[in-house]
Order: structure tokens, then sequence, then C-alpha cells
């Protein structure tokens, strides 16, 4: 084997590897400088590359991160799928080959586009590529913008572009960074360094900014119950009244709470089923002065499923009653847990296909924030958190906190739970606003306007996290503004790349006609 085909053969080698690096850089493992690691290796891998290659290199790198970054999602095929070994890690393997065609499709697109251009690589429409690829994945088939490379960053230096340009522009930030220094590595050109230091100059500007802040006068109090309730035993019939009597005894102890907060869908029946145990919470809750929400499921009068948060107690729709009583409904549902995309096709191969109640209907995109006992409150439900721009139009200007209610007892003991906390302190980081977390197994948590966690209790205990919160007064950018700061860069970014490629094919020449001296 000649050298030359020795040092491909290690370039592929690396691309795995490399990918892995960077689920290193999400929480649990929170080591945010390796994100910028793993894609200086991706670029420098991908210089003097033919398209095909760049592909091949891309794929592997995208094996790498979701390999290593998704590993948890099969904990919940193994333990509640059903299905048998071999086609449990089968369907992992599909989904973890469809994740790594995007960084594939980006290494073809980097070289595809830009033959011959290294700079326009780099520097132009590199960073584009990769930010429109991050928001297909994000949309396409319901999306899942799971490892986005900005989530890794909440203690990174880029944090504070968040409130400015959410965790798109994180990404932005990192690629850019990582693009330019291997563009002055590589070019032995140390002008492009002065994008990096632009961009980090940006920063740190961004974080001396206070976009907003604690209104210590109107802090509330707030108990969130860890019900820790094991997923096997939870919708057993002969399991139901003793999961409600638990959430009522904790409750009961923490009755001088402003909000007390169950977890997702934490009551084990439909809310249809329990009429007269949900007025007499709400009788007790309006006795003491305070609000319960909790996580319900329910079925309407057309047989639609909803997965709800149903608010009991001191609120705007007064005392319980079934047709009146102020519910959020989940609109972005996952796929394959609430409803199963192809259903016909693949309900009959597997009983991972066809788990209970997982055919739901979706909420509105938009709906009203919730009030209790006096606070808004912009709720999301489990998975969709992930969706900043549902979440972001979802908080308006009297918007007080986020609220979140999860169960990821699903995935058991893995690094899952944990990077959805971490994507849910993304939300606050962009919103400015203060978020409560409420799950069944953990993290439950309350996160401040700057992301950071500054209570939780244990993961797989039976508790109360009781703690006070304070909202915060002002409004971030990107709260008013989204991602079209991002969508102004593209159009600059797109348009700069087209005349420098239009110079360098000489269709921008001297069009002033040519005087011949010799006449």
């Amino acid at each position: 084997m000649t050298k030359n085909a020795l040092m491909k053969l290690g370039q592929l080698a690396l691309a795995v590897p490399a990918g892995a690096l960077a689920t290193l850089s999400f929480a649990p493992y929170n080591h945010w400088y390796l994100a910028p690691v793993s894609l200086f290796i991706l670029f420098y891998l991908l210089q003097h590359q033919t398209p095909k290659r760049s592909g091949l290199i891309g794929f592997l790198w995208g094996l790498g991160l979701f390999s290593t970054g998704i590993k948890w999602v099969h904990v919940s095929i193994a333990n509640f799928g059903g299905m048998p070994w071999l086609a449990g890690w089968s369907l992992m393997a599909l989904l973890i080959g469809y994740l790594a065609l995007y960084p594939a499709l980006f290494g073809y697109l980097f070289n595809k586009l830009n033959r011959g251009r290294p700079f326009h690589q780099l520097l132009l429409s590199g960073p584009v590529i990769w930010l429109l690829l991050d928001w297909v994945r994000g949309w396409l088939m319901t999306g899942f913008p799971w490892l986005w490379m900005g989530y890794g960053q909440i203690d990174g230096p880029y944090a504070s572009l968040a409130p400015i340009l959410g965790v798109e522009g994180i990404t932005l930030a990192l690629v850019l960074t990582s693009a330019t220094l291997v563009a002055a590595i590589s070019y032995r050109n140390w002008k492009p360094l002065l994008i990096p230091v632009l961009v980090l100059g940006l920063s740190l500007l961004a974080g001396n900014k206070q976009w907003v802040v604690p209104n210590a006068d109107n802090a509330i109090d707030v108990a969130m119950i860890q019900g820790n309730v094991a997923q096997e035993i939870k919708w057993l019939p002969s399991q139901r009244w003793p999961t409600l009597m638990m959430y009522t005894d904790l409750t009961r102890e923490n009755w001088d709470a402003d909000l007390i907060i169950w977890p997702e869908a934490a009551i084990p029946a439909l809310e249809s089923q329990v009429p007269t145990f949900l007025q007499n919470l709400d009788a007790a809750a309006r006795n003491n002065n305070s609000t319960v929400l909790t996580g319900v499921l329910d079925q309407n009068e057309q047989g639609e499923y909803f997965n709800n948060i149903l608010t009991l107690g001191v609120n705007s729709a007064g005392p319980y009653q079934y047709e009146n009583a102020e519910r959020y409904s989940k609109h972005h549902l996952l796929p394959f847990g609430e409803f199963v995309p192809f259903g016909d096709l693949l309900r009959p191969i597997a009983p991972f296909f066809n788990l209970p109640m997982s055919s739901f209907s979706r909420g509105d995109y938009i709906q009203p924030n919730l009030e209790a006992n006096g606070v808004s409150l912009a709720p999301a439900l489990c998975y969709e958190v992930a969706f900043s721009e549902q979440v972001r139009r979802n908080v308006n200007i009297d918007t007080e906190f986020l609220l979140t209610l999860s169960n990821d007892t699903w995935f058991g003991t893995s690094i899952g739970p944990f990077q959805h906390m971490e994507i849910a302190q993304m939300r606050s980081l962009e919103l400015g606003k203060p978020l409560l977390r409420a799950t069944n197994s953990g993290v439950t948590a309350v996160v401040d306007h700057n992301g950071k966690i500054i209570a939780q209790i244990p993961q797989f205990e039976q508790g109360v996290l009781r703690t006070s919160v304070q909202p915060t007064d002002g409004i971030t950018p990107y709260t008013t503004l989204g991602s079209w700061p991002l969508y102004l860069y593209i159009l600059w970014s797109v348009t700069l790349s087209w005349i420098l490629v239009r110079r360098q094919s000489g269709h921008f020449r001297d069009e002033r006609p040519e005087i011949n001296y010799h006449d």
C-alpha cells in the first residue's frame, strides 16, 4: 500500500473518533472546548478532497457523533419496545445512519460548490451550508434538532450569543471559528484569524450586556414533585390510586407553596376518568391559595388523545370543571412515542410501534400562557422544548417563567436525560426567562435566566424540589427577532460569495472599450 493510500485511509479512520469527540462537549460531560476541536478536525480532513470523498468523511464523522451521542434511544427500544435484540439494534443503526447523512451532505456540498476556491469554502459557503442543514434536520419528518453543536456551549465563551442569535448563532460561531483556524493553518495566511477574534470579541461584549434583570419583589415559592414511578408499573390499574395518593401526600406537605408542579402524565389515567379526584385537588389548592400544575392525558369526544398540562386551584379558569378547565395541549409530538409515522405499515411489525396511546393529536402551535396563581408561564411538554422557535413564539411580553414537564424514565441511567436538561437550559438563556422543569425521575431542576441550574434533586429518588424563583424584567433580542439576523447573514454571505465567484470567473472585467494606439 502506497504512502498516499495509507494517508487517505488514516483520514477516514480519524473522522469517526473526531465526531465522537464532539459528544463529550454535551451534558453530562460538559467539555465545551471539544466541540471546536472536533469541527477543526472535520474541516481539516475536508481540505483538497473530491466531493464524494468529502461526503464519505462527513458521513463517518456523523457516525462518530450520533452513535455515541444518541445511543440512549436504544434504552427505550430494549426495555419497552418488545423487539428482538437484532431488530432493535437495526432500528438504531437506521436512525444513526439517517442522521449521519446530514454531515455527509455537508461534506459533499462543501467541496462540490467551491472547487478550487478554498476561502469560499471555509469562510463563506461552509458555515451557511452547515446552518441550513441544521435547520432542515430540525424540521424534516417533524424534526430532530438534538446535538446541535451550540447546545454544548452553556459554559463556553460563546454562550452570551444565545440571547441575541439563539443556539443556532452559537453553532455558527463555532463553525466559523473552526473553519477560519483551518484556513489560516492550511493556507499560511493570518487574515482569516481576524474572524475568530471578531466573533470572540462580540461574544465578550454581549456578555457584558444585561438584557434582563431579576425581579426579587415578585419572587414565587415553587414545589416540584418528582414521583419516581417505575415506567413498567405506571399504567397498571392496580397502581393508579397508590400513585395518586403518593402525589397527593407530597402535595399536602407543600400547600404553602405558590405553585406545586407534577411531572408529565403524572396522573396515570385519562382526565375524564378521575373527575372527583381532580375536583377535590382543585378545592384543596384553592383553600390553601395555591395552584397545582400537572401533566395528564385526555381523550375528547372524537376519540383523539392529547398530552396536556392542567391547572388546578388558583387560576384564571375558576373552579375545576372538565368543560372549561385551563389546559395546554402538546403540539410537537414525539415520533414513535406519541405518533407513528407510516403507522399502517409499521404497527404490525413490532410492539414498539404499537405502544399504549401512541396516536396522539396535536395542540395548536401557539397557545395562551398558563395563568397560575397570578403567574404567567409559557409551557412546553417534554420533547418539544428542543424546538427553539416554537418555545420562542409562545413567549410574550407578560410571560414570567418557562415551564416544562417531562418523563425521561424511558431512557434509564443513560446520558439522554442530561442532554434534555441542557436543551432546556438553552431555552432559558435564549429567552432570558427562568425555567421550571418537573420530571418523573429526573432531572428535576430550576434554571435561572442565564441558563444555569440553581436547584435540583437527584435522579431516581422520590422527593420535592422546593425553592424560591425570581422572574425577570426585560426582553432579549432573540425573543423579538428569532432567527432573522441569521437569515440576513445567509443572504449577505451568499451574495458576497456570488460576487467573488463572478470576479474570479472574469464576469466582472473592465467593460470600457479598448483604445488602439496604433490607429
